[in-house]
């Protein structure tokens, strides 16, 4: 479980092919204070097992699966990443429940300056679109967000300055795809009602 407030922006080093083998190599440092071979780490967002610790960095793994569904087989040296290790029991949840289960890939289509935040406009897969409401959350590249307007298959989010300096979603061009994590409250709901309904 994740809280969605990114602790560090890392740097990929390598996304490595071996066989049928595919892994990510990421440089960090903050992360790295407790961090153990086993543990778990969201990097974009994406829950991943970390299978080698060295000096400045980690390696995860990443499934066939991860690859279908999220955009971390499009890295390459140098790109930066949202890293946030798991929840310790007993901490702080500061932003909104976050499991690192990517539902998704998104796409940056706007932006624009308001104030001294920026609002970023993302298209949405038209499958994930009955879960992103106006003020609620949905977890974009990890990062907890609060939806501030949902029009056809596009919305809103606004980054505050602080979100702006802390995380690499600004730095992403226009055109950029993004992981996609929509409320998991709302895809329960969903699921109980089909199940109580007199139809099913």
């Amino acid at each position: 479980m994740f809280t969605g407030l990114i602790e560090e922006v890392g740097r990929v080093q390598a996304l490595r092919r071996e066989a049928e083998a595919v892994s990510l190599d990421v440089a960090a440092s903050k992360v790295l204070e407790d961090l153990r071979q086993g543990d778990s780490i969201a990097v974009d967002g994406t829950c991943l097992t970390v299978v080698h610790l060295s000096e400045g960095g980690f390696t995860v793994g990443l499934s066939p699966e991860t690859l279908r569904r999220t955009n971390l087989g499009e890295r390459v040296a140098g790109d930066a990443v949202n890293l946030e290790r798991a929840l310790a029991v007993g901490g702080r949840m500061g932003g909104h429940y976050v499991q690192g289960h990517v539902d998704g890939v998104g796409r940056i289509v706007g932006r624009r300056q308001e104030g001294d935040s920026l609002a970023m406009t993302l298209a949405a897969p038209s499958e994930l679109l009955r879960y992103i409401v106006a003020k609620g959350f949905i977890a974009v590249d990890g990062i907890s967000l609060t939806v501030t307007e949902r029009v056809d298959n596009r919305f809103s989010v606004a980054l505050v300055a602080y979100t702006q300096s802390a995380v690499a979603l600004p730095h992403k061009p226009d055109g950029s795809t993004v992981n996609l994590e929509v409320d998991i409250v709302a895809k329960y709901v969903e699921s109980l009602l089909g199940v109580l309904s007199p139809e099913s």
